[in-house]
Protein backbone atom coordinates (compact mmCIF):
# COMPACT_ATOMS: atom_id res chain seq x y z
CA UNK A 1 0.00 0.00 0.00
CA UNK A 2 2.84 2.40 0.84
CA UNK A 3 4.47 2.09 -2.59
CA UNK A 4 1.14 2.74 -4.32
CA UNK A 5 0.53 5.74 -2.10
CA UNK A 6 3.98 7.15 -2.92
CA UNK A 7 3.22 6.76 -6.62
CA UNK A 8 -0.08 8.63 -6.18
CA UNK A 9 1.70 11.49 -4.41
CA UNK A 10 4.28 11.65 -7.19
CA UNK A 11 2.16 11.22 -10.34
CA UNK A 12 -1.43 11.73 -9.22
CA UNK A 13 -3.35 14.11 -6.99
CA UNK A 14 -4.30 13.65 -3.35
CA UNK A 15 -5.64 15.79 -0.51
CA UNK A 16 -4.19 15.39 2.96
CA UNK A 17 -6.24 16.25 6.01
CA UNK A 18 -9.66 15.80 7.51
CA UNK A 19 -11.36 19.09 6.59
CA UNK A 20 -10.20 19.21 2.99
CA UNK A 21 -10.90 15.49 2.65
CA UNK A 22 -14.52 16.04 3.67
CA UNK A 23 -14.73 18.93 1.20
CA UNK A 24 -13.45 16.61 -1.55
CA UNK A 25 -16.10 14.02 -0.64
CA UNK A 26 -18.89 16.62 -0.62
CA UNK A 27 -17.93 18.05 -4.01
CA UNK A 28 -17.57 14.57 -5.52
CA UNK A 29 -13.90 14.92 -6.48
CA UNK A 30 -12.59 12.06 -4.31
CA UNK A 31 -12.16 8.58 -5.76
CA UNK A 32 -10.82 6.87 -2.62
CA UNK A 33 -10.32 7.73 1.05
CA UNK A 34 -7.65 6.33 3.36
CA UNK A 35 -8.23 6.54 7.11
CA UNK A 36 -5.45 6.01 9.69
CA UNK A 37 -5.94 3.37 12.39
CA UNK A 38 -5.83 5.86 15.26
CA UNK A 39 -8.32 8.32 13.76
CA UNK A 40 -10.95 9.24 16.40
CA UNK A 41 -14.15 7.13 16.09
CA UNK A 42 -16.52 10.07 15.53
CA UNK A 43 -14.29 11.52 12.81
CA UNK A 44 -13.86 8.08 11.23
CA UNK A 45 -17.61 7.43 11.14
CA UNK A 46 -18.26 10.87 9.61
CA UNK A 47 -15.75 10.22 6.81
CA UNK A 48 -17.19 6.72 6.23
CA UNK A 49 -20.73 8.11 6.09
CA UNK A 50 -19.86 10.80 3.53
CA UNK A 51 -17.88 8.24 1.50
CA UNK A 52 -20.90 5.94 1.49
CA UNK A 53 -23.13 8.76 0.24
CA UNK A 54 -20.59 9.70 -2.45
CA UNK A 55 -20.08 6.00 -3.40
CA UNK A 56 -16.33 6.27 -2.74
CA UNK A 57 -14.27 3.32 -1.55
CA UNK A 58 -12.72 3.55 1.92
CA UNK A 59 -9.44 1.92 2.90
CA UNK A 60 -8.58 1.57 6.58
CA UNK A 61 -4.83 2.12 6.64
CA UNK A 62 -3.07 -0.34 8.95
CA UNK A 63 -0.62 2.23 10.39
CA UNK A 64 -1.32 5.23 12.58
CA UNK A 65 -1.52 8.85 11.44
CA UNK A 66 2.27 9.32 11.70
CA UNK A 67 2.87 6.33 9.40
CA UNK A 68 0.23 7.57 6.94
CA UNK A 69 1.84 11.02 6.78
CA UNK A 70 5.26 9.45 6.25
CA UNK A 71 3.89 7.15 3.52
CA UNK A 72 2.66 10.27 1.72
CA UNK A 73 6.17 11.69 1.88
CA UNK A 74 5.27 14.40 4.38
CA UNK A 75 6.95 15.18 7.68
CA UNK A 76 3.70 15.56 9.60
CA UNK A 77 0.81 13.43 10.83
CA UNK A 78 -2.24 12.90 8.65
CA UNK A 79 -5.31 10.89 9.66
CA UNK A 80 -7.27 11.19 6.39
CA UNK A 81 -5.98 11.10 2.80
CA UNK A 82 -8.39 11.64 -0.08
CA UNK A 83 -7.24 10.51 -3.53
CA UNK A 84 -8.54 12.62 -6.42
CA UNK A 85 -6.42 11.28 -9.29
CA UNK A 86 -4.46 8.02 -9.02
CA UNK A 87 -1.97 8.96 -11.73
CA UNK A 88 0.23 5.97 -12.69
CA UNK A 89 -0.72 4.00 -9.57
CA UNK A 90 -3.15 1.05 -9.50
CA UNK A 91 -4.37 1.97 -6.02
CA UNK A 92 -8.01 2.40 -7.11
CA UNK A 93 -8.19 -0.97 -8.89
CA UNK A 94 -6.63 -2.95 -6.06
CA UNK A 95 -8.47 -3.54 -2.79
CA UNK A 96 -6.28 -5.05 -0.08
Amino acid sequence: MNSRLKLVMKSGKAILGYKSGLKGLRTGKSKMVLIASNCPPLRKSEVEYLAMLAKVQVHHYSGDNTALGTACGKMFNCSVVSIIDAGDSDILAKQD
